[in-house]
């Protein structure tokens, strides 16, 4: 059963919300984004040559929206790539060290990289950033986006806290249990 086996706390409650957030958020935008095609490709431009004004406008936002809802629940989950080629050869305490490093380096690019995203959202419409076709606003867009990266930043903070205090990181995995 899934979440049966949460951590306590702020880590068992993010993974929760992580959890649930993908599930329902991403599988919703990920059945729209199916149905949406198959009846814009095979009914409406094959079989009435009349394809839907503005639907790859809507298809690469709901692809941005994947992608944001995705990036917290990866980084919970372990999904994203780690090479991990000289951490047989360290001693514990410095692939510890190391890691926590490393974690500190990504948390510093995740906030910069969070805030420049929410000041791009707090400028896309001011300059006009749309799509091309419905002139739908990047501006949500970008603010998903900041935010998907900031919930990456707090996954690495809760990920740092634990390294620090002598513990490994456990892992979401999809059935639910820690790693």
């Amino acid at each position: 059963m899934i979440f049966n086996h949460r951590p306590p706390g702020v880590t068992g409650l993010l993974d929760a919300v992580l959890s649930w957030v993908a599930l329902i958020g991403g599988g919703l935008t990920l059945a729209f984004m199916t149905l949406f095609s198959v009846w814009n490709v095979l009914i409406m431009r094959k079989a009435l040559n009349n394809p839907i004004v503005g639907a790859e406008d809507l298809l690469v936002l709901s692809l941005v929206a994947v992608v944001a809802l995705a990036i917290p629940f990866g980084a919970r989950s372990g999904a994203h790539i780690e090479i991990e080629v000289l951490e047989s050869a360290m001693s514990q305490g410095f692939a510890r060290w190391s890691m926590i490093f490393v974690k500190l380096l990504g948390l510093a690019l995740l906030v910069v990289m969070a805030q420049q995203l929410w000041h791009a959202g707090d400028s896309a419409e001011r300059f006009g950033e749309t799509t091309q076709q419905l002139l739908i606003s990047y501006q949500p867009f970008y603010y998903m986006l900041a935010i998907s990266i900031a919930l990456y930043a707090v996954v690495l903070v809760l990920d740092i806290v634990r390294l620090m205090s002598g513990r490994a990181v456990s892992l979401l995995r999809i059935d639910g249990d820690l790693q």
